[in-house]
């Protein structure tokens, strides 16, 4: 069985996922004030989004610690992973922030984080579709 297919390969990701939103979010709260000044990101805005992933990040580890885990909850997660991406980008995009070379790495490094778990998210989707219909019919 591949290792994607495996019913433990999701729950994992989301895990993983739930871990690095929540040591990225802690990071942003607690240390916002010299993050801001190494990266040039605005203040408010690293607080604003180490709350959003904070709370994105109890969300993440209850749909992992489900069983069966939540596929459509999931799938809305790639979207907003790829969306998190898109708003990386576009940030950095802008311009007229004044960002550092630290700044722009941690965007980057934030943007290609999220497209990892998104493609990680969306492979176990798809591998264990199967598995899920055989699961369900036989809770029937």
């Amino acid at each position: 069985m591949s290792m994607f297919a495996s019913p433990r390969f999701l729950p994992r990701v989301m895990w993983a996922d739930a871990a690095s939103c929540a040591a990225s979010g802690a990071l942003q709260l607690v240390a916002g004030r010299p993050l801001s000044d190494v990266t040039g990101l605005p203040l408010a805005l690293l607080q604003w989004t180490g709350w959003f992933l904070l709370g994105y990040a109890l969300l993440a580890a209850w749909m992992a610690a489900r069983s069966p885990v939540p596929r459509r909850l999931i799938g809305l997660v790639v979207v907003g992973n790829l969306g998190w991406a898109v708003a990386c980008v576009a940030l950095l995009s802008l311009g007229g922030l004044g960002l550092s070379a630290w700044g722009v790495a941690w965007v980057l490094a934030q943007a290609l984080v999220v497209v990892v778990f998104a493609e990680l998210q969306w492979t176990g989707l798809r591998r264990t579709r199967g598995a899920a219909g055989v699961v369900r019919a036989a809770m029937s």
